[in-house]
């Protein structure tokens, strides 16, 4: 009995974020990306743009609400005026050392164009804007089962109230 009712539980819990499911992302050093089950925010990123600040302000969303299932996972791209010229190990470290990030970062990928990356594409595309990235830190918030709730744009601010609301409302 004791076996059985394991089986029902362990898938239960196994089942990651449905929109990532096939979905692959590598990291530096070898690593992948892990979506988490909860809900997830993919932002694009860069290191010298002139919203490059925030990733602070991303680094204090991660440590506020990823002990409540929130997965924050930075996109580098060198596509905007080439405003991530380093590798993707230095791209982590800058991350790291100027801005104490600590959620995870893959490697640098392509964002705009007819080589974007397939999982970007696929963000744009479940989008209500299928428009193409127009610059850095672009954002966008996948509820937990697998639906993306909102695309903001760069300007929008990650400690925005507005921001932060859509992110609570995923949670629940």
């Amino acid at each position: 009995m004791k076996r059985l009712a394991l089986l029902f539980i362990v898938p239960a819990i196994c089942f990651a974020n449905p929109f990532f499911e096939n979905e692959k992302l590598d990291a530096p050093r070898g690593k992948s990306v892990d979506f988490g089950k909860g809900p997830v925010l993919v932002v694009n990123i860069a290191t010298q743009c002139g919203y490059t600040p925030q990733l602070e302000a991303l680094e204090k969303l991660n440590q506020q609400y990823k002990d409540k299932g929130l997965t924050i996972v930075g996109v580098p791209s060198n596509d905007f005026g080439g405003q991530t010229p380093e590798s993707d190990e230095e791209v982590a470290k800058f991350c790291k050392l100027n801005y104490g990030a600590t959620f995870q970062i893959s490697k640098k990928k392509t964002v705009i164009g007819g080589d974007k990356n397939q999982l970007i594409a696929k963000l744009i595309k479940a989008s209500k804007n299928e428009k193409e990235i127009k610059w850095n830190f672009e954002k966008f918030l996948i509820s937990k089962d697998g639906t993306v709730v909102q695309r903001f744009s760069s300007s929008v601010a990650p400690d925005s109230k507005d921001f932060i609301n859509k992110i609570d409302a995923s949670l629940k």
